[in-house]
């Protein structure tokens, strides 16, 4: 995620108020496929145990909040399109905000914005 840090203000600012979680999908920038020169070498994941491996990077790189890790069926990516990274907010069961696709067209500031309005309704 390029907004990581961002990321995890928000879940500190908001923890008492809402839940957070991360779902690991397919790997977007794949060094077998389409990769830039600056991110860590991640092959497209052809097991369960290499996308949990490749998860595990993403754990230990101080991600906040619970990470769930998809089937390699993709039903989470099918679901809610989140290739290559994507912003929700749900509200018992309903997709309340879906940003654009990431990392260029979401902004961590709208899920903070529409937090910040519902909290205060």
């Amino acid at each position: 995620m390029a907004h990581l840090a961002k990321f995890n203000d928000l879940v500190a600012e908001f923890a008492d108020k809402a839940d957070f979680l991360t779902i690991y999908i397919a790997e977007a920038h794949a060094s077998d496929r389409w990769s830039f020169s600056n991110n860590i070498a991640i092959r497209k994941h052809q097991t369960m145990e290499e996308r949990l491996a490749a998860a595990k990077i993403l754990a230990d790189s101080n991600l906040s909040g619970p990470l769930l890790v998809d089937m390699m069926e993709g039903e989470a990516n099918r679901k809610y399109g989140a290739l290559p990274e994507r912003l929700y907010i749900l509200l018992d069961g309903r997709v309340m905000y879906k940003s654009a696709p990431g990392p260029f067209g979401y902004h961590v500031h709208e899920v903070r914005d529409w937090l910040t309005k519902y909290l205060k309704d």
